[in-house]
């Protein structure tokens, strides 16, 4: 494959998380991730990507947040105004590729909503999907959480997804690893059923 292999994402968390999940899984590098500060200047930045002429493949990860079909829209808008005319209208749950328009110059797309392109969520909410099954300490987290007395939650809803899994990562044998870390180290399991599904995206997007 002629060209780069290029990835967007929100943020570092999410960076580690997909080199480590290649790392276990021996899928391969990809030659540039890089990390946007946050969703709205990733959607900017979506068109000036593909505008370069040396890409061969652009992956886009990013939060579905509260709304997955409006941050679904977001990213296909700026794909449209850019040539591609071929799209579901809604997130492919096995995460969806975007073959080149024929006779274009465009880049081969692969677009993952976190956590699974179904749900509303984020990228901890994915790495839920990563805990061991039957894991006792994931109750104990929550049972946590909610015993919290009324008044002194200093978290939104919307934030409860990160401060349960820091909780569990500061719980292990080593306290409060990194995510991608906390992947090699295996106390996020690389394996399970949500990994499977994401790293035979990475294959299809970048390493067919």
């Amino acid at each position: 494959m002629t060209g780069k292999r290029v990835l967007m994402v929100e943020g570092p968390d999410d960076e580690h998380v997909v080199k480590h999940i290649c790392d276990q899984r021996q899928l391969g590098m990809i030659e540039k991730i890089r990390a946007y500060g946050g969703k709205d200047s990733l959607i900017e930045g979506i068109g000036v990507r593909l505008k370069e002429s040396d890409i061969a493949v652009l992956g886009i990860i990013l939060d579905a947040d509260t709304d997955l079909q409006a941050r679904w829209q977001a990213v296909t808008a700026r794909l449209k105004m850019a040539g591609y005319n071929s799209m579901p209208v809604s997130p492919v749950a096995e995460g969806t590729v975007i073959e080149s328009p024929l006779n274009s110059l465009l880049p081969r797309v692969g677009i993952w909503l976190m956590p699974d392109n179904l749900l509303p969520g984020i990228l901890e909410d994915f790495l839920r999907f990563l805990v061991p099954q039957g894991d006792v300490l994931l109750a104990h987290v929550d049972q946590a959480i909610d015993n919290i007395p009324s008044g002194h939650r200093r978290f939104s809803d919307v934030r409860a997804a990160k401060a349960r899994i820091h909780t569990w990562l500061a719980w292990q044998e080593e306290p409060g690893k990194p995510f991608g870390q906390a992947i090699s180290a295996h106390y996020l399991d690389p394996n399970l059923p949500a990994a499977n599904t994401f790293a035979t995206w990475l294959q299809r997007t970048f390493f067919l």
